[in-house]
């Protein structure tokens, strides 16, 4: 079968699998809504409680679900070719740790989802420039000096969160727990990060073939004309601007940009030209499928999504880990 041809199928795949997620999402709930009705809902056709659950409720919730998903797999993908490590991620930089500060430091003084939301973005872009920061030093920079820089700077914020929980009121403490584990039933307007998606795919393609060489070695890329330096300075800023807009909107969700371009790269190769639109499919697709399953498993009460990611996400990962020493014997 043809490679183009091949990708196109695959990508054909993905969007469906993105189609049937978000109608399951639309779907499915504490009312059961007929498929039928959902459409009629989304035409404008139906002024009822039924069409008011799905456009006010549940299809904004799902639109952000899938946005987030998919700016944590694009980021979790570019990463990885930065770091020239599979096991980096989204979170491995300490941008997530400093949302997490800005976001529990606002809820612990009162503030409000817009106070939250934007403190989470201050504390995310504050950690992202500090990594940067210290690991540039005196220009030596390396993937071996970001990453330390950003587990240093990622356990300082984990400090800070442990002390702002010690010290927190009790009747603070549930909401603060639902953004570190991840929530999206605070979920806002989702034209912002939807928004931040497209642009940070937009951005990111037309360098997929520099991805490619920088993927093989900087020396390499180097070799074959690639601005090596420039090029890690783009992807650290658009995997962290992807990564901040994912978690301001809701919160610290775990693996979703470890295990989906993972399993997007079994499937489709290491290709970037596909595996970077295929991630950000893949990862919403998956997200809204698990906050389906958060706001629906024990309805009326809800799971944080987090939790769910975490518990399809572990066992994934193990066995990856079992495959590929198995592929090495």
């Amino acid at each position: 079968m043809p490679t183009r041809r091949r990708a196109l199928l695959i990508l054909a795949a993905l969007a469906l699998l993105a189609l049937a997620s978000m109608a399951l999402a639309l779907v499915v709930g504490s009312i059961n809504i007929p498929l039928i009705d959902v459409v009629h809902a989304l035409l404008g056709a139906d002024d009822g409680v039924a069409g008011e659950v799905v456009r006010s409720l549940r299809l904004p919730r799902a639109l952000a679900g899938f946005a987030c998903g998919g700016l944590l797999a694009l980021a979790g993908a570019l990463l990885q070719v930065l770091l020239r490590n599979p096991l980096a991620d989204p979170y491995v930089l300490g941008i997530s740790g400093g949302a997490g500060v800005g976001a529990l430091f606002a809820i612990l003084l009162g503030g409000g989802l817009v106070v939250v939301n934007g403190s989470a973005f201050v504390g995310a872009l504050a950690a992202m420039l500090m990594v940067f920061g210290l690991a540039h030093g005196d220009g030596s920079w390396t993937q071996t000096r970001l990453l330390l820089t950003g587990v240093i700077v990622a356990s300082g914020c984990g400090a800070a969160v442990a002390l702002m929980l010690s010290i927190a009121p009790d009747h603070k403490l549930r909401s603060m727990l639902f953004w570190l584990m991840g929530d999206l039933s605070q979920a806002g307007d989702p034209s912002l990060v939807l928004f931040v998606l497209a642009v940070v795919l937009a951005v990111c393609l037309p360098f997929a073939r520099e991805l490619n060489l920088l993927a093989r070695g900087a020396d390499l890329a180097q070799t074959l004309g690639v601005a090596v330096a420039r090029l890690r300075r783009g992807v650290y800023l658009l995997a962290s601007l992807a990564t901040a807009a994912a978690v301001t909107q809701a919160g610290a969700i775990g693996f979703i940009g470890l295990i989906v371009p993972h399993l997007v790269r079994l499937a489709a190769g290491n290709d970037q030209r596909l595996l970077l639109p295929a991630s950000a499919l893949a990862g919403g697709s998956l997200l809204v499928i698990a906050d389906t399953l958060a706001r629906t498993l024990v309805a009326p009460q809800q799971l944080p999504v987090g939790v769910l990611t975490a518990l399809i996400g572990v066992p994934v990962f193990l066995f990856l880990l079992t495959r590929d020493a198995r592929t090495r014997r």
